[in-house]
């Protein structure tokens, strides 16, 4: 069997857009040879549809939609396997399932409901679906197949040391004699997760001893990622075939001779090339998706804006990306011309605003409530507050998101002003700590100097007191980014950070009380593209009120 591994980019909600993609690469899968086209985990309706699940005419829709591909494909002579979401049984206490549906001559022959929903990190599915009372196989041209949904095949007990769940449903399906296990996902990317996920799959086709066929979502919703890099496993656990990454495919694989279209990958393999494709698609499709076509970022010389700039205009074109310059009287002339050379490089608009006056007229409006007063954080938080109005007036008057350029350091630390540096529609590099900001920034300059030198090795300052330097707040990045990362996405305790990596103990409790009470200010926060294990945001939930021993 000629099977079309169909990696497509869905929209949420668009079931219209969804429903022509499907059938347009069902196309070309006919036209390829292909017996049967495999598409994404709630490919009709988009992964993750989260509350719009509570809409009856949502869940109405995704089921004429279905209806409309098996129509439309019914004479074509291939079978078509989407994913989409059923009305559960009544007595499940959920209004619906996620559920995959074999579609062939214009009859739905086959459907197939998850089992095993996650509800951990970014994931909670267990809110809106009724998992599957059993599993079943289906058979396409003589092959009998297990169908499974994304996190069934992620239970493996040779693979996994602590298992999730107490059922394999791979497992089982084996049980009832499959020759393949396909599998259709909506796995999201973050650093290493390609790696982990080939080797799971390669561990459970080398087990079952069958093929294994992964198709991956792709594409960016809100905060998640999707890069796809969906693939064919032959039961000794090699690739034989892999869709790009981080882009719309459509790969072919034969399992009766054991052959598939190979192709060398696009785009990056190291997982520094790999976080900046990331974050390019996310960045894309978040203000395409959201109905926009440009974006303007706020340019202070430094590091973190101008790496946010560069990736908007690998998202969006030279032609979409504005910049603003708002210097303070704190600001450097070198900052000034660090970001108009910045701007050259990468084929931008460049406008600068002086904030100065701005900035002595709150100053004067504020003198008389601030008498007798010493300035203090209060003024230098003016400073970015201004900027924040700024770049929403020119967002208003231009219909241009703004993007966000804090960092994950400056996030967890707090080292950011509310409704200041932190106003936007979308946190670009929030989930990105500022050492791994100079390796993005070094990938960027990969082929040319776009970022100019002087921005990479000028010391990180803020610019909104004479002579500041984020040292003057922070411990080093070199030093204080391992234990953001033990603590934030490991849980680690202060003092295990700091005996491990030889630390003064109470510097690293400064750190973590900086971390815990910035909560506030995390969930005020723009929609940060995930890109690491555990990122701020769905995925990381804690309360604001709340006394914690540190």
């Amino acid at each position: 069997m000629k099977i079309a591994l169909a990696q497509i980019n869905p929209t949420v909600g668009d079931f219209r857009g969804n429903t022509a993609k499907i059938l347009e690469f069902t196309r070309q899968a006919q036209q390829g040879g292909a017996e049967l086209a495999v598409f994404p985990e709630l490919a009709i309706c988009g992964y993750p549809p989260a509350d719009l699940l509570e809409k009856p005419a949502f869940v109405h829709r995704c089921g004429e939609a279905l209806e409309e591909i098996a129509q439309a494909t019914a004479q074509d002579g291939i079978a078509v396997v989407a994913g989409y979401v059923t009305p559960s049984p009544e007595g499940t206490g959920k209004h619906v399932m996620n559920s995959a549906a074999l579609l062939r001559g214009g009859q739905v022959e086959f459907v197939q409901s998850k089992m095993l929903l996650p509800f951990y990190d970014v994931f909670d599915e267990q809110r809106y679906f009724a998992p599957a009372a059993r599993q079943q196989i289906c058979e396409m041209n003589g092959i009998r197949v297990a169908l499974t949904i994304c996190e069934d095949a992620w239970n493996d007990k040779s693979f996994w040391e602590n298992r999730l769940y107490q059922v394999d449903p791979v497992e089982e399906l084996m049980k009832q004699g499959a020759g393949l296990i396909l599998n259709i996902s909506a796995s999201p990317w973050w650093r290493d997760k390609r790696a982990l996920r080939r080797e799971m799959l390669a561990a459970i086709a080398v087990r079952h001893r069958v093929p294994v066929v992964m198709v991956n979502q792709v594409g960016g919703n809100d905060s998640l990622v999707f890069d796809g890099s969906s693939l064919v496993i032959g039961p000794d656990g090699q690739v034989i075939a892999q869709a790009q990454s981080f882009e719309e495919d459509l790969i072919f694989a034969d399992l009766d001779a054991r052959t598939a279209e190979c192709r060398a990958e696009k785009g990056s393999a190291d997982e520094t090339g790999a976080m900046l494709d990331a974050l390019t698609l996310g960045t894309r499709d978040y203000v395409h998706k959201c109905g926009f076509r440009k974006a303007v970022v706020g340019l202070s010389g430094g590091i973190d804006s101008a790496l946010v700039a560069a990736i908007a205009v690998r998202a969006l074109g030279p032609e979409n990306v504005t910049t603003l310059g708002m210097p303070s009287p704190y600001s450097s002339p070198g900052s000034i011309d660090d970001s108009r050379e910045l701007a050259r490089n990468l084929g931008i608009q460049f406008e600068l605003i002086r904030i100065d006056e701005i900035f002595a007229a709150f100053n004067h409006a504020l003198a008389g409530a601030f008498a007798g007063q010493t300035a203090d954080i209060t003024e230098e938080n003016i400073q970015s507050r201004i900027r924040g109005v700024l770049l929403m007036a020119y967002s208003n008057k231009f219909s241009a998101l703004v993007l966000t350029t804090g960092n994950k350091s400056e996030m967890s630390t707090g080292y950011c002003t509310l409704y200041g540096d932190m106003v936007g529609a979308l946190a670009v590099i929030g989930d990105v700590f500022k050492t791994r900001v100079y390796d993005l920034c070094r990938a960027v300059n990969a082929e040319r100097e776009v970022i100019p030198r002087n921005i990479l090795e000028k010391p990180p300052s803020a610019e909104l007191r004479p002579e500041q330097k984020d040292t003057d707040t922070l411990p080093p990045y070199e030093v204080l980014d391992p234990i953001l990362e033990a603590y934030v996405e490991h849980y680690e305790t202060p003092e295990s950070i700091a005996a491990a990596r030889g630390l003064d103990c109470e510097m690293v409790h400064r750190v973590v009380q900086m971390v815990e009470r910035s909560e506030y200010k995390r969930q005020q926060a723009a929609p940060v593209l995930k890109v690491t294990p555990k990122a701020f945001g769905m995925g990381r939930r804690f309360p604001i009120a709340v006394k914690v021993q540190v």
